[in-house]
């Protein structure tokens, strides 16, 4: 079995096609859905981890999806929290959909768990200081 977690940029003109649920018959993946969201704009994103059953099947789907124009992202990127810009605001604390982002109680500073961030870059676009940053 292969795993491999990825992050799925829609355009608008893809958010209302079945394309995952094609993808996982097509190449008999299994998935975890770790994030969506489509946005104002329609535009769709969906963070996944892809699994299959055969060694090599996973990169042959993220190829058909990046073919059709779904623009794919390696969640190995991570995203950081650079503490020099940071004013603690809590801005990012109140979109961030894992709480990867929280507001410590004593001293009130905004803190940053790696190990639950799902890269899905919310913060990086909302943080009025531009304190989360993603690094490849």
């Amino acid at each position: 079995m292969t795993s491999r977690k990825v992050v799925l940029h829609f355009p608008k003109t893809l958010v209302d096609k079945p394309i995952i649920c094609r993808m996982v018959k097509k190449y008999e993946l299994e998935f975890n859905i770790l994030k969506a969201s489509v946005t104002p704009d329609e535009e769709g994103l969906l963070v996944l981890e892809l699994i299959g059953k055969e060694e090599g099947i996973v990169d042959k789907a993220v190829k058909e999806l990046r073919d059709l124009g779904v623009s794919v992202q390696p969640l190995s990127k991570d995203v950081v929290k650079n503490e020099e810009k940071c004013t603690h605001c809590g801005v990012c604390v109140v979109y961030c959909p894992t709480s990867a982002l929280y507001m410590d109680e004593y001293s009130k500073e905004v803190k940053f768990a790696n190990e639950k961030c799902i890269g899905c870059e919310i913060c990086v676009k909302i943080c009025p200081y531009r304190a989360m940053e993603v690094h490849f």
